[in-house]
């Protein structure tokens, strides 16, 4: 006769990591699911990469083409998939009610923001690599020594733009969040410098222009080989820090 064993309940919430590590695999996963917004975030920069950067549509301060447009190429598809993406996709999932059941689960607020950027760093090195990797079948040949910066100031950008992302999407509407971050992205675009020579704003333009200053730190880092200016880590970090702190503080279930 076999034993029946004695099985004393253990009720408890799992480990946050556990639960912040499922988030964002949902969140990769309801990502990859949405075709179109990935189609929309590669296709956009590609476009604008292999037009600008192997056709002589737009005046550039250099004659390296590629090695100024594919830099800025790169700055702009942080911003579409870590802003524009993110705003649009989190406005709606409050609409939807999504974010309202996620309220009830053990999944805190910090966690929940901290697997949304968790999430949007993965995808935003895939997206890095594939269009890298099309840049250089192409004829870009970037400098390798200072990747390290480049990558830190990438984290610092992302980081930025998300927070400020789900800032929108906590105070604004959904048709007014995409509306929001849709005009700051081609206002980004306009004058980013990706395609042409940026305006010449001076340091404060750095604060005000984070698309611009993530594509001339990438410039100075893969295209000259530089160290990338003081006053740009400090702009980005700024914008991570502020625009973070301002999405956890106001972030909102409903």
């Amino acid at each position: 006769m076999s034993s029946i064993g004695t099985f004393t309940p253990a009720p408890g919430r799992a480990p946050m990591r556990a639960i912040i590590g499922r988030q964002i695999r949902m969140e990769l996963l309801l990502t990859a699911r949405r075709g179109e917004a990935v189609v929309l975030a590669m296709g956009v920069p590609l476009l604008v990469m292999l037009g600008a950067g192997l056709f002589d549509v737009t005046k550039l301060p250099t004659d390296d083409r590629l090695g100024y447009v594919v830099p800025g190429v790169l700055a702009l598809t942080v911003m579409s998939t870590a802003f524009t993406g993110q705003a649009i996709t989190t406005g709606y999932e409050r609409s939807y009610g999504v974010l309202k059941r996620l309220g009830a689960s053990p999944l805190t607020r910090p966690g929940l923001l901290l697997a949304k950027v968790a999430a949007i760093l993965v995808q935003v090195v895939v997206q890095v690599l594939v269009l890298s990797a099309v840049a250089v079948a192409v004829g870009w040949r970037p400098e390798l020594s200072d990747l390290l910066p480049a990558a830190g100031v990438t984290v610092l950008a992302a980081a930025g733009y998300t927070g400020l992302a789900l800032l929108l999407a906590s105070i604004l509407k959904p048709e007014t969040t995409t509306g929001a971050a849709t005009l700051i992205y081609v206002v980004m675009l306009s004058v980013g410098g990706i395609m042409f020579e940026a305006p010449d704003l001076g340091t404060a333009g750095w604060f005000l222009l984070p698309l611009a200053a993530h594509a001339h730190a990438l410039r100075e880092t893969l295209m000259n080989g530089a160290s990338v200016p003081f006053t740009i880590w400090l702009s980005l970090a700024l914008w991570a820090v502020v625009w973070l702190t301002a999405a956890a503080r106001n972030f909102r279930w409903e």
